[in-house]
Protein backbone atom coordinates (compact mmCIF):
# COMPACT_ATOMS: atom_id res chain seq x y z
CA UNK A 1 0.00 0.00 0.00
CA UNK A 2 2.86 2.55 0.81
CA UNK A 3 4.23 1.50 -2.57
CA UNK A 4 1.64 2.36 -4.48
CA UNK A 5 1.36 5.31 -2.76
CA UNK A 6 4.96 6.26 -3.62
CA UNK A 7 4.40 5.75 -7.15
CA UNK A 8 1.60 7.41 -7.42
CA UNK A 9 3.17 11.14 -6.32
CA UNK A 10 5.99 10.30 -7.82
CA UNK A 11 3.92 9.98 -10.65
CA UNK A 12 1.63 13.28 -9.79
CA UNK A 13 5.27 15.49 -9.52
CA UNK A 14 6.37 14.23 -12.77
CA UNK A 15 3.11 15.23 -14.25
CA UNK A 16 3.53 19.34 -12.65
CA UNK A 17 6.86 19.07 -13.70
CA UNK A 18 5.84 18.51 -17.41
CA UNK A 19 2.79 20.54 -17.25
CA UNK A 20 5.55 23.98 -15.85
CA UNK A 21 7.73 23.08 -18.82
CA UNK A 22 5.44 23.12 -21.08
CA UNK A 23 3.93 26.36 -19.89
CA UNK A 24 7.54 27.73 -19.60
CA UNK A 25 8.31 26.87 -23.14
CA UNK A 26 4.68 28.36 -24.32
CA UNK A 27 6.04 31.65 -22.60
CA UNK A 28 9.66 31.55 -24.36
CA UNK A 29 7.84 31.25 -27.81
CA UNK A 30 5.78 34.31 -26.89
CA UNK A 31 9.00 35.88 -25.96
CA UNK A 32 10.47 35.31 -29.33
CA UNK A 33 7.22 36.59 -30.92
CA UNK A 34 7.37 39.97 -28.53
CA UNK A 35 4.02 38.99 -27.12
CA UNK A 36 4.98 40.03 -24.09
CA UNK A 37 1.63 39.81 -22.10
CA UNK A 38 1.02 36.54 -23.28
CA UNK A 39 4.35 35.29 -21.98
CA UNK A 40 3.56 36.78 -18.74
CA UNK A 41 0.06 34.85 -19.06
CA UNK A 42 2.00 31.57 -19.54
CA UNK A 43 4.20 32.36 -16.69
CA UNK A 44 1.44 32.99 -14.14
CA UNK A 45 0.04 29.77 -14.92
CA UNK A 46 3.50 28.06 -14.31
CA UNK A 47 4.12 29.43 -11.12
CA UNK A 48 1.81 28.02 -8.63
CA UNK A 49 3.68 24.56 -9.78
CA UNK A 50 7.18 26.29 -9.71
CA UNK A 51 8.25 24.87 -5.90
CA UNK A 52 7.87 21.25 -7.16
CA UNK A 53 10.55 21.82 -10.29
CA UNK A 54 14.49 21.90 -9.86
CA UNK A 55 16.51 24.74 -10.06
CA UNK A 56 17.07 24.83 -13.65
CA UNK A 57 13.65 25.14 -14.92
CA UNK A 58 12.92 27.47 -11.85
CA UNK A 59 15.70 29.31 -12.94
CA UNK A 60 13.99 29.36 -17.23
CA UNK A 61 10.93 31.04 -15.10
CA UNK A 62 12.72 33.54 -13.66
CA UNK A 63 14.87 34.44 -16.71
CA UNK A 64 11.76 34.64 -19.02
CA UNK A 65 10.04 36.37 -16.64
CA UNK A 66 12.83 38.97 -16.26
CA UNK A 67 12.54 39.52 -20.23
CA UNK A 68 9.30 39.74 -20.43
CA UNK A 69 9.22 42.70 -17.90
CA UNK A 70 12.16 44.43 -18.76
CA UNK A 71 10.58 44.19 -22.99
CA UNK A 72 7.61 46.35 -21.72
CA UNK A 73 9.51 48.49 -18.38
CA UNK A 74 10.72 51.74 -20.64
CA UNK A 75 12.09 54.03 -17.97
CA UNK A 76 9.21 52.81 -14.79
CA UNK A 77 11.56 52.05 -12.03
CA UNK A 78 8.98 49.43 -10.36
CA UNK A 79 9.19 47.22 -13.57
CA UNK A 80 12.63 47.86 -13.97
CA UNK A 81 13.07 46.34 -10.68
CA UNK A 82 10.98 43.59 -11.03
CA UNK A 83 13.16 42.64 -13.93
CA UNK A 84 16.16 42.94 -11.79
CA UNK A 85 14.87 40.70 -8.93
CA UNK A 86 13.86 37.77 -11.62
CA UNK A 87 17.26 37.89 -13.17
CA UNK A 88 18.87 38.27 -9.88
CA UNK A 89 16.74 34.65 -9.08
CA UNK A 90 17.63 33.11 -12.39
CA UNK A 91 21.33 33.73 -12.00
CA UNK A 92 20.98 32.72 -7.89
CA UNK A 93 19.73 29.16 -9.36
CA UNK A 94 21.57 28.66 -11.78
CA UNK A 95 24.66 30.51 -12.14
CA UNK A 96 25.47 29.16 -15.76
CA UNK A 97 22.20 31.39 -17.53
CA UNK A 98 23.91 34.53 -17.05
CA UNK A 99 25.94 34.00 -20.26
CA UNK A 100 22.32 33.62 -21.52
CA UNK A 101 21.06 36.63 -20.23
CA UNK A 102 24.17 38.72 -21.09
CA UNK A 103 22.26 41.55 -23.70
CA UNK A 104 19.40 41.67 -21.35
CA UNK A 105 21.63 42.01 -17.91
CA UNK A 106 23.63 45.13 -19.99
CA UNK A 107 20.42 46.69 -21.23
CA UNK A 108 18.74 46.56 -17.82
CA UNK A 109 21.88 47.97 -16.51
CA UNK A 110 22.01 50.82 -18.66
CA UNK A 111 18.04 51.39 -18.04
CA UNK A 112 19.27 51.82 -14.47
CA UNK A 113 22.11 53.91 -14.73
CA UNK A 114 21.30 56.52 -17.41
CA UNK A 115 17.93 57.10 -14.87
CA UNK A 116 20.12 57.33 -11.92
CA UNK A 117 22.40 60.36 -14.03
CA UNK A 118 19.20 61.90 -14.68
CA UNK A 119 17.85 61.59 -11.28
CA UNK A 120 21.34 62.78 -9.88
CA UNK A 121 21.65 65.86 -12.51
CA UNK A 122 17.79 66.33 -10.80
CA UNK A 123 19.26 65.78 -7.37
CA UNK A 124 16.60 63.39 -6.71
CA UNK A 125 19.45 61.35 -5.11
CA UNK A 126 17.69 58.76 -2.73
CA UNK A 127 15.95 57.11 -6.47
CA UNK A 128 18.94 57.62 -8.26
CA UNK A 129 21.06 55.28 -5.27
CA UNK A 130 17.97 53.31 -5.11
CA UNK A 131 18.61 52.51 -9.10
CA UNK A 132 22.43 52.55 -8.92
CA UNK A 133 21.92 49.55 -6.34
CA UNK A 134 19.49 47.90 -7.98
CA UNK A 135 21.78 47.35 -10.97
CA UNK A 136 24.27 46.09 -8.58
CA UNK A 137 22.57 43.66 -7.36
CA UNK A 138 21.60 41.82 -10.30
CA UNK A 139 25.17 40.24 -10.56
CA UNK A 140 26.54 41.55 -8.09
CA UNK A 141 30.31 42.43 -10.26
CA UNK A 142 29.49 46.21 -11.45
CA UNK A 143 31.23 46.74 -7.76
CA UNK A 144 31.44 51.09 -9.12
CA UNK A 145 27.20 51.01 -9.64
CA UNK A 146 27.36 50.29 -5.45
CA UNK A 147 29.94 52.96 -5.30
CA UNK A 148 27.85 55.30 -6.29
CA UNK A 149 24.87 54.25 -4.90
CA UNK A 150 26.69 54.91 -1.54
CA UNK A 151 27.29 58.35 -2.91
CA UNK A 152 23.55 59.53 -3.68
CA UNK A 153 22.89 57.95 -0.50
CA UNK A 154 25.46 60.32 0.86
CA UNK A 155 23.84 63.33 -0.77
CA UNK A 156 20.39 62.16 -0.06
CA UNK A 157 20.78 62.34 3.45
CA UNK A 158 19.95 58.77 4.02
CA UNK A 159 22.95 57.58 6.19
CA UNK A 160 21.56 54.13 7.13
CA UNK A 161 21.77 53.43 2.87
CA UNK A 162 25.53 54.75 2.52
CA UNK A 163 26.78 52.76 5.36
CA UNK A 164 25.40 49.46 4.61
CA UNK A 165 26.61 50.23 0.93
CA UNK A 166 30.09 51.54 1.79
CA UNK A 167 30.88 48.52 4.06
CA UNK A 168 29.22 46.03 1.07
CA UNK A 169 31.77 47.57 -0.18
CA UNK A 170 34.51 47.02 2.24
CA UNK A 171 33.57 43.35 2.76
CA UNK A 172 34.40 42.55 -1.37
CA UNK A 173 37.73 44.18 -0.74
CA UNK A 174 36.90 47.37 -3.38
CA UNK A 175 39.06 49.55 -4.03
CA UNK A 176 38.13 51.38 -7.13
CA UNK A 177 41.34 51.35 -8.54
CA UNK A 178 41.37 50.82 -12.52
CA UNK A 179 44.08 50.15 -14.87
CA UNK A 180 44.13 52.21 -18.17
CA UNK A 181 46.42 51.64 -21.02
CA UNK A 182 47.99 55.12 -22.91
CA UNK A 183 50.41 57.05 -24.94
CA UNK A 184 51.09 60.53 -26.64
CA UNK A 185 49.97 61.93 -29.42
CA UNK A 186 53.52 63.09 -30.97
CA UNK A 187 51.73 66.40 -32.95
CA UNK A 188 49.75 67.13 -29.73
CA UNK A 189 51.73 65.84 -26.78
CA UNK A 190 48.02 65.09 -25.15
CA UNK A 191 48.16 62.02 -23.44
CA UNK A 192 45.55 59.54 -24.75
CA UNK A 193 43.71 56.67 -23.33
CA UNK A 194 42.71 53.22 -25.43
CA UNK A 195 40.61 50.90 -24.32
CA UNK A 196 42.60 47.47 -24.33
CA UNK A 197 46.46 47.14 -24.13
CA UNK A 198 46.25 45.66 -27.31
CA UNK A 199 44.60 49.09 -28.91
CA UNK A 200 46.99 51.15 -28.00
CA UNK A 201 49.91 48.70 -29.17
CA UNK A 202 48.71 48.78 -32.75
CA UNK A 203 48.42 52.93 -32.44
CA UNK A 204 52.12 52.81 -31.78
CA UNK A 205 52.92 50.80 -34.38
CA UNK A 206 51.32 54.03 -36.98
CA UNK A 207 54.23 55.67 -35.40
CA UNK A 208 51.70 58.73 -34.54
CA UNK A 209 51.88 57.80 -30.41
CA UNK A 210 55.00 57.27 -28.10
CA UNK A 211 55.61 56.47 -24.34
CA UNK A 212 53.46 54.06 -23.96
CA UNK A 213 52.62 53.63 -20.38
CA UNK A 214 49.83 51.72 -17.73
CA UNK A 215 48.19 54.56 -15.31
CA UNK A 216 46.69 52.68 -12.14
CA UNK A 217 43.92 55.29 -10.46
CA UNK A 218 43.43 56.15 -6.94
CA UNK A 219 42.05 53.36 -4.53
CA UNK A 220 38.90 54.73 -3.37
CA UNK A 221 39.35 53.10 0.01
CA UNK A 222 40.18 55.84 1.59
CA UNK A 223 37.61 57.53 0.71
CA UNK A 224 34.99 55.22 1.75
CA UNK A 225 36.47 55.21 4.96
CA UNK A 226 36.85 58.89 5.40
CA UNK A 227 33.05 59.20 3.89
CA UNK A 228 31.98 56.49 6.77
CA UNK A 229 33.71 58.51 9.45
CA UNK A 230 31.76 61.78 8.93
CA UNK A 231 28.87 60.02 8.75
CA UNK A 232 29.44 58.30 12.42
CA UNK A 233 30.34 62.04 13.28
CA UNK A 234 27.31 63.04 12.09
CA UNK A 235 25.05 61.08 13.60
CA UNK A 236 26.70 61.24 16.66
CA UNK A 237 28.65 57.82 17.06
CA UNK A 238 32.23 59.51 17.84
CA UNK A 239 33.50 55.84 19.47
CA UNK A 240 32.38 54.47 16.01
CA UNK A 241 34.42 56.89 13.74
CA UNK A 242 37.26 57.09 15.80
CA UNK A 243 37.74 52.81 16.12
CA UNK A 244 36.75 52.69 12.32
CA UNK A 245 39.86 55.40 11.17
CA UNK A 246 42.53 54.27 14.08
CA UNK A 247 42.49 50.74 12.32
CA UNK A 248 42.02 52.10 8.53
CA UNK A 249 45.21 53.90 9.80
CA UNK A 250 46.65 51.20 11.08
CA UNK A 251 46.25 49.50 7.95
CA UNK A 252 47.38 52.20 5.77
CA UNK A 253 49.43 54.51 7.60
CA UNK A 254 50.35 57.19 4.64
CA UNK A 255 46.77 56.82 2.94
CA UNK A 256 46.12 60.41 2.26
CA UNK A 257 42.80 60.09 2.07
CA UNK A 258 42.49 58.49 5.05
CA UNK A 259 44.72 61.86 6.65
CA UNK A 260 41.96 63.37 5.50
CA UNK A 261 39.41 61.41 7.03
CA UNK A 262 41.35 61.88 10.30
CA UNK A 263 41.73 64.96 9.92
CA UNK A 264 38.27 65.87 9.15
CA UNK A 265 37.24 63.55 12.15
CA UNK A 266 39.49 66.01 14.59
CA UNK A 267 37.99 69.42 13.23
CA UNK A 268 34.78 68.15 13.48
CA UNK A 269 35.21 67.53 16.97
CA UNK A 270 36.83 70.82 17.59
CA UNK A 271 40.30 69.51 18.24
CA UNK A 272 41.57 72.17 15.65
CA UNK A 273 45.39 71.44 17.14
CA UNK A 274 45.30 67.81 15.94
CA UNK A 275 43.65 68.85 12.63
CA UNK A 276 46.44 71.53 12.02
CA UNK A 277 49.20 68.45 12.58
CA UNK A 278 47.43 66.38 10.10
CA UNK A 279 47.01 68.85 7.91
CA UNK A 280 50.36 69.88 7.27
CA UNK A 281 51.31 66.20 6.29
CA UNK A 282 48.96 66.23 3.75
CA UNK A 283 50.23 69.47 2.50
CA UNK A 284 53.68 67.59 2.50
CA UNK A 285 52.36 65.17 0.27
CA UNK A 286 50.79 67.73 -1.89
CA UNK A 287 52.60 70.96 -1.66
CA UNK A 288 50.71 73.13 -4.58
CA UNK A 289 47.01 72.13 -3.66
CA UNK A 290 46.05 75.72 -3.01
CA UNK A 291 42.80 74.34 -1.51
CA UNK A 292 44.88 72.52 1.46
CA UNK A 293 46.10 75.82 1.81
CA UNK A 294 42.81 77.15 2.25
CA UNK A 295 41.91 74.60 4.44
CA UNK A 296 44.82 75.54 6.91
CA UNK A 297 44.16 78.98 6.58
CA UNK A 298 40.55 78.48 8.05
CA UNK A 299 41.97 76.22 10.58
CA UNK A 300 44.52 78.77 12.00
CA UNK A 301 41.99 81.58 12.06
CA UNK A 302 38.99 79.39 14.28
CA UNK A 303 42.59 78.79 16.52
CA UNK A 304 43.33 82.98 16.75
CA UNK A 305 46.53 81.84 15.16
CA UNK A 306 45.60 85.10 12.24
CA UNK A 307 49.39 85.33 11.29
CA UNK A 308 49.86 82.02 10.07
CA UNK A 309 46.19 82.29 8.77
CA UNK A 310 46.75 84.75 6.86
CA UNK A 311 50.09 83.19 5.08
CA UNK A 312 48.13 80.14 4.45
CA UNK A 313 45.66 82.10 2.59
CA UNK A 314 48.32 84.08 0.54
CA UNK A 315 50.08 80.76 -0.39
CA UNK A 316 46.82 79.55 -1.49
CA UNK A 317 46.46 82.74 -3.69
CA UNK A 318 49.89 82.24 -5.10
CA UNK A 319 48.89 78.25 -6.61
CA UNK A 320 45.47 80.32 -7.24
CA UNK A 321 45.22 83.73 -8.19
CA UNK A 322 41.75 83.58 -8.78
CA UNK A 323 40.78 81.56 -5.38
CA UNK A 324 37.68 84.01 -4.72
CA UNK A 325 37.30 82.07 -1.14
CA UNK A 326 40.78 82.81 -0.08
CA UNK A 327 40.73 86.31 -1.32
CA UNK A 328 37.23 87.36 0.83
CA UNK A 329 39.23 85.49 3.78
CA UNK A 330 42.50 87.41 3.41
CA UNK A 331 40.19 90.85 3.64
CA UNK A 332 38.32 88.94 6.71
CA UNK A 333 41.34 88.73 8.86
CA UNK A 334 42.80 92.25 7.66
CA UNK A 335 39.06 93.49 9.20
CA UNK A 336 38.88 91.23 12.13
CA UNK A 337 40.14 93.72 15.02
CA UNK A 338 38.16 96.23 13.36
CA UNK A 339 35.27 95.16 16.35
CA UNK A 340 37.51 95.93 19.21
CA UNK A 341 39.08 99.11 17.18
CA UNK A 342 35.10 100.51 17.09
CA UNK A 343 34.47 99.90 20.96
CA UNK A 344 37.61 101.62 21.94
CA UNK A 345 36.92 104.39 20.12
CA UNK A 346 33.12 104.26 21.84
CA UNK A 347 34.79 104.24 25.16
CA UNK A 348 37.10 106.84 24.35
CA UNK A 349 36.29 110.11 26.74
CA UNK A 350 36.99 113.47 25.80
CA UNK A 351 40.39 114.44 27.07
CA UNK A 352 43.19 115.08 24.94
CA UNK A 353 44.71 111.79 25.36
CA UNK A 354 41.75 110.16 24.43
CA UNK A 355 41.01 112.43 21.64
CA UNK A 356 44.92 111.44 20.22
CA UNK A 357 44.51 107.87 21.37
CA UNK A 358 40.92 108.16 18.87
CA UNK A 359 43.02 109.77 16.32
CA UNK A 360 45.38 106.42 16.35
CA UNK A 361 42.39 104.12 15.94
CA UNK A 362 40.80 105.64 13.12
CA UNK A 363 43.81 105.48 11.51
CA UNK A 364 44.73 102.03 11.98
CA UNK A 365 41.14 101.28 11.27
CA UNK A 366 41.65 103.19 7.88
CA UNK A 367 44.32 101.11 7.17
CA UNK A 368 42.85 97.70 7.51
CA UNK A 369 40.01 98.86 5.14
CA UNK A 370 42.65 100.31 2.49
CA UNK A 371 44.53 96.37 2.79
CA UNK A 372 41.41 94.44 2.71
CA UNK A 373 40.02 96.95 -0.36
CA UNK A 374 41.79 95.53 -3.36
CA UNK A 375 41.01 91.81 -2.24
CA UNK A 376 37.57 92.28 -2.17
CA UNK A 377 37.47 93.99 -5.05
CA UNK A 378 39.24 91.02 -7.08
CA UNK A 379 36.76 88.61 -5.54
CA UNK A 380 34.08 90.67 -6.68
CA UNK A 381 35.86 91.10 -10.27
CA UNK A 382 36.09 87.41 -9.94
CA UNK A 383 32.18 86.14 -9.36
CA UNK A 384 30.03 90.28 -9.39
CA UNK A 385 26.96 88.16 -8.12
CA UNK A 386 28.48 87.40 -4.65
CA UNK A 387 26.05 89.84 -2.62
CA UNK A 388 28.02 89.63 0.89
CA UNK A 389 31.16 90.85 -1.00
CA UNK A 390 29.22 93.88 -2.61
CA UNK A 391 27.74 94.59 1.12
CA UNK A 392 31.50 94.62 2.20
CA UNK A 393 32.53 96.97 -0.84
CA UNK A 394 30.29 99.81 -0.22
CA UNK A 395 30.78 99.69 3.70
CA UNK A 396 34.23 100.04 3.71
CA UNK A 397 33.69 102.86 0.47
CA UNK A 398 31.52 104.41 2.89
CA UNK A 399 33.90 104.43 5.60
CA UNK A 400 36.46 105.98 2.90
CA UNK A 401 34.51 108.45 1.57
CA UNK A 402 34.74 106.91 -1.53
CA UNK A 403 30.77 108.03 -2.71
CA UNK A 404 31.30 107.49 -6.46
CA UNK A 405 32.52 103.46 -5.36
CA UNK A 406 29.86 103.17 -3.00
CA UNK A 407 26.76 104.46 -5.27
CA UNK A 408 28.32 101.75 -8.07
CA UNK A 409 28.49 98.66 -5.52
CA UNK A 410 25.03 99.96 -4.11
CA UNK A 411 23.11 99.77 -7.30
CA UNK A 412 24.94 96.17 -8.43
CA UNK A 413 23.57 94.78 -5.13
CA UNK A 414 20.08 96.55 -5.90
CA UNK A 415 19.79 95.18 -9.30
CA UNK A 416 20.98 91.64 -7.84
CA UNK A 417 18.29 91.70 -5.43
CA UNK A 418 15.66 92.34 -7.40
CA UNK A 419 17.10 89.99 -9.90
CA UNK A 420 16.42 87.83 -7.00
Amino acid sequence: MKKRILITGLAFVSAISFGQKKEIKKAERALKSNDYSEALSYLSEAEPMLSAADNEMKAQFYAARGKAILATAGSDFNKLKKAANAFSEAISLNPSIENQLYDQLQNLRASLVNGAIKDQKAENFKLASDKLYASYMVTKKDTSDLYFAAGNAVNGKDYDAALKYYQMLLDVNYSGATKSFVATDKETGEVIPFETEQSRNLALKTGQYIKPEIKISESRKGEILRNMTLIYIERGETEKAKALIKTARAENPDDVFLMRADADMSYKMGDHERYNQLMEQIVATDPNNPELYFNLGISNDQLGNKDKALQYYKKALELRPDYEGALINVAAVKLSGEDAIVEEMNSLGTSAADNRRYEELKEIRKNAYQEALPYLEKAHEINPTNANVLTYLMNIYSQLAEDDKYKAAKAKLDALQNKG
